[in-house]
């Protein structure tokens, strides 16, 4: 009998992969713990207009209403949902003290469900060209459907723009190893960093594109070795430093200084000739920790820079270096609150908090005595416990949970339940 056409089977590798419910409901937690970290604890029912320059939150651009050409504008969470339902929007992440713009004078007829009133624009705001969906100094989408090559998108902590990891000028470390990234350009505005990246950053000189590696002398010197480039070594006999005029160092109350390129050169092929910079004349200045730092050595790059956990907490905040932090408008930077894991860590409380109040569980204990609340909290990690190594055999075996399986597992939970309360033995006093 010839088999019927219509009846072909997949071959095996073309099969919908088999997910146990284990999995499903790991897999589950994850995504929304990743929710709420991005959200930080965002109210989804209430426009963040009225709490006003909110020190971060979750934040969009809709492409709908305020399309590339016109006024960027940003709008909270609860705005993204009732106000533009079914626009084209950009998810931005978050930005700092930053206002909703929704129904102002950018969005032309366009109201706020929320505030039917709003000033005609936020000044305290900053937008870059994420409000258009345009990303690092490739000014392209993501996801970009015209690039194929696959890589990470990273945010600078400085003026919040994301960027290629391939065009940040330094390999990117593990994960583990850092916690922010400075782009190029933040770099060189705040050139002060340098000072503290040569010895605080995760980044590595060996690292970095193009450029030698570093070593760090306890008395101040800090060599410069070879350029690699195509695989052969060639010698660096000069090298660039910027140093400050004595004008801006007066003006911010630093001492000058100034740097002296020593060549050294072993042997006549030169393989081993390198140079040293020596920082000279370097006032003391015990009470400020940046002159502290610099005084170990310090060496600019054009690069990226990767930070570790609580780096912030080394800057220093000297008076001197509090108005230098002013006049580049980056005191935001000595505020823990303002970090990406505080603020996720943030969504995190919260939502463990909604669920707790949420839970049924917590709900039913509210309304017993002692003992009966003892009594069912043991019930409860009893059936906890017993239902996930019951799903995990089924996870190790990779099979999947079907509706029986599940009424097989009550069925001998109520069992042994039964032989529990059969077997005990009661005794009056």
């Amino acid at each position: 009998m010839a088999a019927n056409e219509g009846n072909h089977k997949r071959p095996l590798e073309e099969e919908d992969p088999i997910v146990s419910l284990a999995d499903v409901l790991e897999e589950d937690e994850q995504l929304e713990n990743e929710a709420c970290a991005v959200l930080g604890g965002s109210d989804s029912d209430k426009c963040s207009y009225s709490d006003g320059y909110v020190k971060r939150q979750a934040l969009y651009a809709c492409n709908t209403c305020t399309p590339k050409g016109g006024q960027p504008a940003g709008i909270c969470l609860a705005c993204s949902y009732k106000c533009h339902e079914g626009h084209e929007l950009f998810e931005l992440y978050t930005k700092r003290n930053f206002r909703c713009d929704c129904g102002n004078s950018k969005f032309n007829n366009l109201q706020c469900k929320f505030f039917s009133e709003k000033e005609k624009a936020n000044y305290g705001n900053k937008y870059n060209d994420n409000f258009f969906g345009l990303y690092c100094v490739c000014k392209r989408p993501y996801p970009d459907p015209e690039d194929e090559t696959p890589d990470e998108m990273i945010q600078c902590v400085v003026c919040e723009d994301w960027f290629h990891g391939r065009h940040l000028g330094a390999t990117l470390p593990d994960n583990e190893e850092y916690q922010e990234m400075v782009c190029r350009s933040c770099m060189k505005r705040c050139s002060f960093l340098w000072a503290y990246a040569t010895h605080v950053a995760v980044t590595k000189a060996s690292d970095v594109e193009n450029s030698g590696s570093l070593t760090k002398v306890e008395d101040g010197t800090v060599d410069v070795c070879s350029i690699r480039e195509n695989g052969d070594v060639h010698n660096q006999n000069a090298m660039t430093i910027e140093t400050k005029s004595d004008e801006t160092a007066a003006k911010h109350n630093e001492p000058s200084t100034s740097y002296k390129v020593e060549e050294k050169s072993e042997g006549a092929s030169g393989d081993d000739a390198s140079c040293s910079v020596k920082e000279e004349n370097v006032t003391e200045n015990t009470g400020c920790k940046l002159q502290q730092v610099k005084k170990k050595g310090e060496l600019q790059r054009d690069c990226a820079t990767y930070w570790p956990h609580n780096w912030r907490n080394k800057l220093c905040t000297c008076q001197s270096c509090m108005n230098l932090y002013n006049e580049l408008e980056i005191s935001f930077l000595l505020d823990e609150f303002d970090t990406v894991l505080a603020y996720e860590n943030k969504g995190k409380t919260v939502e463990e908090t909604e669920r707790e109040k949420c839970d049924p569980l917590m709900t039913a204990l509210s309304n017993m005595n002692r003992i009966q609340q003892v009594e069912l909290i043991y019930e409860y990690n009893d059936l906890k416990s017993e239902l996930k190594d019951y799903l995990k055999r089924f996870a190790d075996e990779g099979k999947v949970v079907t509706s029986e399986d599940i009424q097989h597992f009550f069925e001998e939970l109520q069992s042994k339940k039964r032989r529990r309360v059969d077997g005990m033995q009661y005794f009056c006093s």
